[in-house]
């Protein structure tokens, strides 16, 4: 996730992403980049040249909150890239805590009790740790032991699962990279991994950093054929590492018949 230097890589990424025109700059015809240049960025941030190099380079990694202000102004920057902007500048914390892999008994109690709903849990490195069966049935990268972010872009059979791939695989790259800890080693190695896929590494270059949001998601199953089911994110108390994927479908809609018939 280049964590020695994820402030700079993320401003040098975001700058290239600024048409210059919309940022009320006058186009003077062919550039030799995209986006705007880097003194044209620390003008508009109201910050030298020389600052901002130092950003980019990672020379400095911990500007003030004005500063980040002025860039995600400049940058045009939403809620979400504006919040992974301020936790990239963060002091670095102390060592990474232990992953938690171990899920409570009383959250697979929970999981279990949620007859006809898919629900599984999965930590911020998008590691499945308990699912319950109809999530198992709903789809094979729901089972304990897989990786969401892996199975999406590495196994074929997920494109066919989703038949909106294209977009869902975006939403996973910008919440691998909004949710997961930059400093985490076991992050980085599973990055380095991901990128052997094109798709992955064009959506990662655009540093996009989006958390899970409920929403609307569609499954071309095998057996029971199309699904568009709700899916919400729960937080599990005293595991802070640990998010709760719920699917439901809209009662009396043919998705909850199928879903009636995954077993």
């Amino acid at each position: 996730m280049a964590a020695d230097n994820a402030l700079g890589e993320f401003l040098k990424a975001r700058r290239g992403r600024v048409p210059p025109a919309r940022a009320g700059l006058p186009d003077h015809g062919r550039r030799r980049v995209a986006g705007l240049r880097r003194d044209e960025l620390a003008r508009l941030a109201g910050i030298s040249e020389p600052y901002l190099t130092r950003l980019e380079q990672g020379v400095d990694q911990h500007p003030s909150p004005q500063v980040l202000r002025a860039l995600a102004r400049a940058l045009e920057l939403d809620d979400d890239a504006c919040a992974h902007l301020f936790a990239l500048a963060a002091p670095t914390p102390g060592p990474a805590r232990p992953a938690e892999t171990e899920v409570a008994p009383d959250v697979h109690q929970l999981l279990d009790a949620w007859a006809g709903t898919p629900a599984y849990v999965r930590d911020r490195r998008f590691d499945v740790l308990a699912a319950n069966k109809w999530a198992r049935a709903l789809a094979p990268m729901y089972e304990p032991g897989h990786n969401l972010a892996r199975d999406m872009f590495l196994d074929p059979s997920a494109r066919r699962l989703f038949p909106d791939w294209p977009e869902i695989a975006a939403q996973t790259a910008a919440a691998l990279r909004a949710e997961a800890a930059p400093r985490d080693p076991r992050v980085g190695g599973l990055v380095a991994e991901l990128e052997t896929d094109e798709d992955f590494r064009r959506l990662w270059a655009r540093h996009d950093a989006r958390p899970s949001r409920d929403e609307l998601k569609r499954f071309a199953h095998p057996a029971v054929g199309e699904l568009a089911l709700r899916r919400q994110a729960l937080t599990v108390g005293g595991a802070e590492q640990q998010v709760i994927i719920v699917y439901q479908a809209a009662p009396g809609s043919p998705s909850e018949a199928a879903l009636a018939r995954l077993l």
